[in-house]
């Protein structure tokens, strides 16, 4: 019995030894990769873009929190909406500094919620799109809740974009609705908000005044209905191809089938845990730029949890339609393993030529939509396997697309393995020198016999 429990014990103590060292180095890289909205520490608040009010059009806006929202499910229905030339569409914020969007892309809000609230006479605006808030359900969250619900009260029409239907759960605007959110968060938010019909395996629900979309890119999907409801079908197909969006269905969300954690996303894990030496991407912030082909530098390369991105640049710039952001660093001064330059623009005035030692990277050379030519990047420069798992996130179909790379990240899949040995190892080594210890400190017994050494 008591050999048994010996043996037990060592075999728990090369267990925990194996299982140290991964979680010791794991642990802190899971923390930084996971942390999407840092804000900013330098204090900076350039003023935002005059706002142009056309009478007549309807008003859409896309909130923000202070603590920010997911780029892609701000940015991508901001340029849906404007292309259309029909809308006046804001960005707007409980206040007027600089928010951080997923990725290190600091947007400045157009307009206050008291700002809009003056410019529009007390009224609510027309459509107001709600992305997802990285501190949902939180008590910082409140002035956004709040806000919404006085917005729903005075007869907005609501999208909840991706994980923006948490935001709308929280706020108990969804109780008794069809709703649908992010496949990897449907099984919590049915446990959260049991109120709420949630569906699987659609891009978009319309539940008459509340719109809530599938994950990421299938707001993109949430706001063409939209813009079909508020303006028309005609309208919502020219944004969809100005956009490049192919998955345009007037009337109906596309197709999709749905989604499930499978073997190959154990890539997921082994990136943000063992990950330590990712890259650093400086994204270069021109004039001009589009809203999406931003969203798609840094949301791709931020879901990937493969390369960290910093916004980068000269002072703040304004995108094709009006948006104000504010970079972050230099890219001479910012310590980068790579600059990537977003834009169709930016690639045919090659912004970016004067980094040479940075060899600049374009990203929309090609036509198509602007998330095309990101993921072909990601392939190449990490593996095919981030790169899948990201489009899968993103809910955005890669079978047109020639994913080219390494097939797996082997070099940081074998890490946890490695540490684990070590860990056994330095255990063993431990264990060999209490026994020596224990050997030489044991006292002579009674009766034992003592063998001298026989001379040579």
């Amino acid at each position: 019995m008591r050999a048994a429990t010996r043996i037990t014990g060592t075999a728990l103590v090369f267990v925990l030894a194996a299982l140290a060292l991964p979680v010791a180095f794991g642990a802190p890289t899971v923390a930084a990769a996971l942390d999407l909205n840092p804000p900013r520490t330098d204090g900076a608040a350039p003023s935002p873009r005059p706002v142009a009010h056309v009478a007549g059009r309807p008003t859409a806006v896309v909130v923000v929190g202070d603590r920010g929202a997911v780029v892609s499910d701000a940015l991508a229905p901001y340029e849906v909406l404007a292309a259309t030339g029909a809308f006046n569409v804001y960005a707007v914020a409980p206040s007027g500094r600089p928010v951080p969007l997923t990725g290190g892309l600091d947007l400045v809000p157009d307009l206050t919620f008291a700002d809009l609230d003056r410019l529009l006479g007390g009224a609510a605006p027309d459509a107001v799109i709600v992305p997802a808030l990285p501190d949902h359900g939180e008590p910082t969250s409140k002035p956004v809740t709040d806000w919404l619900r006085r917005q729903a009260d005075g007869g907005s029409l609501l999208l909840g974009v991706c994980s923006g239907a948490g935001v709308l759960a929280s706020a108990g605007l969804l109780d008794g609705r069809d709703a649908t959110s992010h496949w990897l968060r449907l099984g919590g938010y049915e446990d959260r908000y049991p109120a709420v019909r949630w569906a699987r395996g659609t891009r978009y629900v319309d539940d008459g005044d509340v719109i809530t979309t599938g994950g990421i890119l299938s707001g993109v999907d949430g706001t063409l209905r939209v813009v079909e409801r508020l303006v028309g079908r005609d309208a919502a197909a020219r944004a969809a191809d100005v956009t490049g969006w192919p998955h345009y269905r007037p009337g109906t969300p596309a197709s999709m089938p749905e989604a499930g954690l499978s073997p190959a996303d154990a890539v997921t894990p082994v990136n943000s845990a063992f990950g330590w030496d990712r890259d650093t991407t400086g994204v270069l912030l021109t004039e001009g730029v589009g809203e999406i082909e931003l969203a798609s530098a840094f949301d791709t390369y931020g879901q990937s949890l493969a390369v960290r991105t910093v916004a980068v640049g000269g002072p703040a710039v304004r995108s094709r339609h009006g948006l104000t952001f504010v970079p972050r660093a230099d890219p001479a001064t910012a310590g980068l393993d790579r600059l990537v330059v977003p834009g169709a623009r930016a690639a045919d005035l090659r912004a970016a030529d004067a980094y040479a030692d940075l060899t600049p990277v374009y990203l929309h050379e090609r036509p198509g939509f602007p998330f095309d030519g990101v993921l072909r990047d990601l392939a190449r420069t990490t593996d095919v396997a981030t790169a899948t798992w990201t489009a899968k996130v993103l809910e955005y179909p890669t079978g047109h697309l020639d994913l080219v790379g390494p097939d797996w990240p082997w070099a940081v899949t074998l890490r946890p393995f490695a540490l684990a040995a070590l860990g056994v190892l330095a255990a063993l080594g431990a264990a060999r020198l209490t026994r020596s210890a224990r050997g030489r400190a044991a006292p002579d017994l009674p009766g034992a016999v003592r063998r001298e050494p026989v001379p040579a």
